[in-house]
């Protein structure tokens, strides 16, 4: 049983441009019924720096920081954490959340390997392993690097 979700995805596109759309296009990428809070998102914020997050904004005007960037090395890596419980509602305790690596891959001039790795799943706590499986599952990752895909080609 592993505490890891592992996904890929080929892109063509220079790995600069790669790791761009995914990081500035993070909101095109991530669905809006994905929602922690009580009111529809207009919009998913990806702050491009160490110590920024990641969050929502709905159209109430309040906001949900679900996510602290904890590395951003473009064009190569940039790392995040997964402030989400199993309850799919936000976690305040750091040590209690796991993180999300996403590896852009030069393979030619003209084409980036995307590797999405969300690892210390366990971290949760009880309920973790269906959290996992939501990751991996259709709505999860696989939904988002199709998502992030379909914004390059």
């Amino acid at each position: 049983m592993s505490e890891v979700v592992l996904r890929q995805v080929v892109v063509t596109a220079p790995i600069d441009k790669a790791f761009e759309i995914f990081t500035a296009r993070f909101g095109d990428i991530k669905p809006r019924e994905h929602n922690l809070l009580q009111a529809p998102i207009t919009e998913t914020v990806f702050e491009p720096r160490v110590g920024g997050h990641i969050f929502d904004r709905a159209e109430d005007g309040t906001e949900c920081r679900w996510a602290r960037i904890l590395a951003f090395d473009p064009p190569d890596r940039v790392v995040f954490s997964w402030d989400i419980s199993p309850q799919w509602q936000l976690e305040t305790d750091p040590e209690l959340t796991s993180e999300v690596e996403v590896r852009f891959i030069a393979e030619t001039p003209e084409r980036t390997r995307v590797e999405l790795e969300h690892r210390h799943l366990d971290r949760h706590g009880p309920g973790w392993e269906s959290e996992r499986d939501g990751l991996a599952g259709d709505a999860g990752w696989p939904l988002y690097l199709q998502r992030y895909a379909a914004l390059i080609d």
